[in-house]
């Protein structure tokens, strides 16, 4: 009998080796390399699929409009790009106990008013779908249970009830029975989520799927997960807030920079339409250390406050701590504070976090981060009425930014009077008389606009 053979898959990324790698050469993650059983008639099977494939030219391909409904929040909805969209398949991810299965179920009660749902649950008992659906008050008339971890039966069940969306709870823990490897490896995973990929597209069934998050914050399995499904969703928050983000890092359908929040109640995941209150401290007068700044998230305008702290180091390398922003990026703007304008932060401890959770990756930060940190050095606060804007360049110069009416709208229907933005601003922008605009040329006149202001 010939020996079978075996390959080497990293879990982390997919890269295939023949023969045991301490590292990966392919996403430099180490020890993520597993033995899996090499499938012999892989080949053979996709070759005798494409014989029956035939290539169109593109101009002869007719368009088919895609179907979207409600899924009956509109957080959800502005993250999906408008609404569910028929046949698609997508991935939600997020920290154990952070709101997935809870807005998936909620989504099952709207939905089945005039839609067929059937919930796979691969992790509870029906009896606990059950409970959490009696908790939220859902309609569970409308709700269709199905508990089972073989993805087979899983699919045979699909293609013979043929419901309008299927929830698949969790994708880590259905499993193939034809192949050796354990549930949640890259084979297993790779295999269960282009079966139901695969169904989707040809049944028009539209697939939630839910995905485990890792300690490091990444999806659980390899990315080959991300590639295969439509949209790819993440929850963000912090374990003690009863808030939530949900943002969509891949959206075939629609944008990846809209973001949906939520509040975590008694009864489930609940709209929040007005996010800049919960991102904003309710301080009676001004702390040193703090700014605020307006983020636009997608086509939403978000006011959110930056907060650093500033403190003598005891040790040869001080610390530099960032919460919701990028590390590298605030290192660097630390670095132009000090070349450029003198502040001596090299025996300093530095923390900057951004208030809420949140996070936020735009060059429009730049300035307000910068403000915060200075601010806490000097022990000069920033006045509360006042929001700052701008990118900052390795020489301190300040760039113009993008979205400026969005912002100064947000900031007017806040209660702001003041806001400062770099020069580059100033020609598109035309004068109004609701809110005093102010504009820098590099970091130190904003940071003495500041001290005029108090």
């Amino acid at each position: 009998m010939a020996k079978e053979k075996t390959i080497f898959v990293c879990s982390q990324c997919g890269f295939e080796a023949v023969k045991w790698l301490g590292k990966c050469p392919n996403c430099d993650s180490f020890n993520t390399m597993q033995e899996q059983e090499q499938k012999q008639n892989t080949y053979q099977k996709a070759k005798s699929s494409f014989s029956a494939a035939k290539a169109k030219k593109l101009n002869e391909i007719e368009l088919q409009a895609y179907e979207r409904f409600s899924s009956g929040s509109r957080e959800l909805d502005r993250v999906l790009g408008g609404g569910i969209v028929a046949g698609s398949i997508v991935l939600c991810g997020g920290d154990p106990g952070i709101g997935k299965s809870t807005l998936l179920l909620q989504v099952c009660d709207f939905v089945g008013k005039d839609k067929k749902v059937l919930y796979v649950s691969a992790e509870e008992s029906a009896q606990q779908i059950k409970m959490r659906a009696d908790r939220l008050k859902c309609n569970t008339e409308n709700i269709s249970v199905l508990a089972e971890t073989d993805i087979g039966e899983i699919c045979g069940i699909l293609e013979l009830e043929k419901p309008d969306i299927a929830i698949v709870d969790s994708v880590q823990t259905v499993y193939a029975p034809e192949l050796s490897s354990a549930p949640g490896t890259v084979s297993q995973v790779r295999e269960c989520a282009s079966r139901l990929m695969r169904l989707a597209k040809e049944q028009g069934i539209t697939v939630f799927t839910v995905g485990h998050v890792t300690k490091e914050g990444t999806l659980a399995g390899p990315k080959v997960l991300e590639h295969i499904v439509d949209t790819v969703m993440y929850f963000e928050g912090e374990k003690n807030s009863t808030f939530r983000v949900l943002r969509a890092n891949k959206n075939r359908f629609g944008s990846t920079n809209e973001i949906g929040v939520f509040e975590m109640s008694e009864i489930g995941m609940e709209d929040v339409d007005n996010p800049s209150e919960i991102f904003m401290s309710q301080r009676l007068a001004p702390v040193a250390g703090t700014a605020t700044m307006c983020s636009i998230e997608g086509t939403r305008p978000v006011l959110v406050e930056i907060q650093a702290l500033t403190g003598s180091s005891g040790f040869n390398n001080p610390r530099r701590v960032g919460s919701g922003v990028d590390y590298n990026r605030m290192v660097t703007l630390l670095a132009v504070l000090e070349k450029r304008f003198g502040y001596a932060l090299y025996n300093q401890d530095v923390y900057v976090s951004i208030a809420g959770g949140l996070r936020i990756d735009e060059p429009a930060l730049d300035l307000p981060m910068l403000a915060a940190i200075a601010s806490s050095y000097n022990n000069k606060p920033i006045p509360l009425d006042t929001v700052l804007l701008g990118e900052v360049g390795l020489t301190g110069e300040l760039r113009a930014i993008s979205g400026c009416k969005q912002r100064i709208d947000e900031c007017i229907k806040a209660g702001f009077k003041r806001i400062i933005l770099p020069k580059g601003n100033k020609r598109s922008l035309s004068e109004t008389g609701k809110i005093e605009i102010l504009f820098a040329s590099n970091v130190f006149e904003a940071l003495s606009l500041c001290e005029k202001e108090q």
